[in-house]
């Protein structure tokens, strides 16, 4: 059984609370109870291994017992979220899908569709003939389509195996992303209580927060930026925060001074992480500092003129639907580009973000930094622009608290820039939008206009 050390674990610690849905706790003992139910019902539905599963819900305890119950089974697991919506059919296209079980967010009960498909793509069934279980995990597609990556199973759950802190930790990242399994192997493998939220508004996140007494928070630098945008942070006690991690995106260093002023006795941690590798272990300089180390058992790293490299143990087979990312010893260059101090890196972007302008680089999180602090800036986008002359122009897209002049709003921000930026860095085209600049995985949207 590929987690019975999970199984035990959660033995010992039976009438302890491991998820809170709907403000209601559950005991590990239930997600064991519901574990052996879906047994029942998987043979029943002659669901069994080397099968490709999809699961549509969140963290409910439904779903959370089934997704363990698949691992244990070795099949291979699909999970997704309302967030992909739009594009579930090619998703499950792409991972070649045999079952769908979706489960209503309201009372999680579920739903069984049987989907007539063979699995054909060679890396599946290399994993299916080994008898591993395994995941599927789609990128948000941020740059282009969105790719599969497919991991065996056991690799990722591996690390787990290491005792390390019990929390009370809330579900900010959803399930069909690597922090969000990763957040939810990492509490239950230590005994902790995995705390969903039906909302990722600030103040549903910051009520929970207080009504559960939450501990870790991991989110991502966008909606920490809403946060302080909507001040809910103000209307609630959230004494109980120890913790909080950031990723996924660039974080403006304004907005970690500004999170670090207000929560002066919350850790602050960034961590790193992609579908393709899993979550490398990490250690902030300090709370305030956008320095940290990556790395620890299991991964490798390199610089290579710049640019982060990982070899890691946990890493993904391969994509499902593009070329192995991976060189031939193993290493992923994983397009971010890093400066870099004794054992601690800096990241300052995506190399496919940064913005030549007349051969001077410039880092879209580094202007948004300043543009933030602007008053009347809600949230702010910044892209390059082809141009004929300097090769790039720096373009940003605002959201405003409050309208106002367009004309008089370019002046307004040329003029903040020209004090603080060098002049390629300063905006050229300026534009004011209503839209949300975000994803439903609250990660900027850069694309360009």
């Amino acid at each position: 059984m590929s987690i019975a050390w999970l199984c035990e674990r959660m033995e010992q610690w039976a009438n302890h609370p491991a998820i809170v849905w709907h403000d209601h706790p559950y005991t590990y003992h239930d997600l064991l109870a519901r574990m052996q139910a879906w047994k029942a019902t998987l043979n029943e539905h002659d669901i069994g291994p080397g099968q490709v599963v999809t699961i549509e819900g969140d963290y409910s305890p439904n779903a959370v017992s089934l997704l363990l119950t698949l691992i244990e089974r070795s099949t291979i697991v699909v999970p997704l979220t309302r967030s992909v919506a739009a594009q579930r059919e090619e998703f499950l296209t792409i991972a070649e899908v045999q079952v769908v079980v979706s489960f209503d967010d309201d009372d999680d009960r579920w739903h069984i569709e049987r989907r007539p498909v063979p699995v054909t793509n060679p890396l599946t069934r290399q994993l299916i003939e080994c008898g591993h279980p395994g995941l599927v995990l789609f990128s948000s597609g941020s740059t282009g389509k969105s790719k599969a990556a497919l991991h065996d199973f056991l690799p990722l759950l591996e690390k787990f195996q290491v005792p390390r802190h019990r929390r009370v930790t809330l579900t900010f990242l959803l399930l069909d992303h690597i922090g969000g399994i990763n957040t939810l192997f990492y509490t239950l493998a230590n005994g902790g209580t995995v705390v969903a939220v039906q909302s990722r508004d600030p103040d549903v996140v910051c009520r929970t927060i207080e009504m559960h007494r939450v501990q870790t928070l991991p989110t991502s630098p966008t909606f920490l930026n809403l946060l302080l945008i909507s001040e809910a942070y103000r209307r609630y006690d959230l004494s109980s925060l120890e913790l909080i991690t950031y990723g996924t995106e660039v974080m403006p260093e304004s907005t970690l001074h500004r999170i670090h002023d207000i929560f002066p006795n919350v850790q602050l941690l960034q961590t790193y992480g992609l579908s393709e590798l899993g979550i490398l272990r990490s250690k902030s300089r300090d709370s305030n500092s956008l320095w940290f180390k990556v790395g620890g058992e299991g991964f490798e790293t390199k610089i290579v003129d710049g640019v982060l490299w990982v070899r890691a143990k946990s890493a993904m087979l391969g994509y499902l639907n593009a070329p192995s990312p991976f060189d031939e010893e193993g290493w992923m260059n994983t397009q971010d580009v890093v400066e870099v101090d004794g054992d601690y890196i800096r990241i300052l972007g995506r190399r496919s973000d940064i913005i030549n302008v007349g051969g001077q680089k410039v880092y879209p999180a580094e202007v948004e930094s300043v543009l933030l602090q602007m008053p009347n800036v809600k949230d702010v986008a910044v892209v390059g622009e082809r141009n004929p002359i300097t090769g790039q122009i720096v373009t940003a897209r605002f959201n405003l608290f409050e309208p106002e002049d367009p004309n008089e709003f370019k002046r307004r921000v040329r003029a903040f820039c020209r004090e603080r930026l060098a002049p390629y860095k300063i905006p050229v085209k300026i534009t004011i939008t209503e839209d949300e600049q975000h994803s439903a995985r609250f990660k900027k949207m850069r694309k360009p206009w």
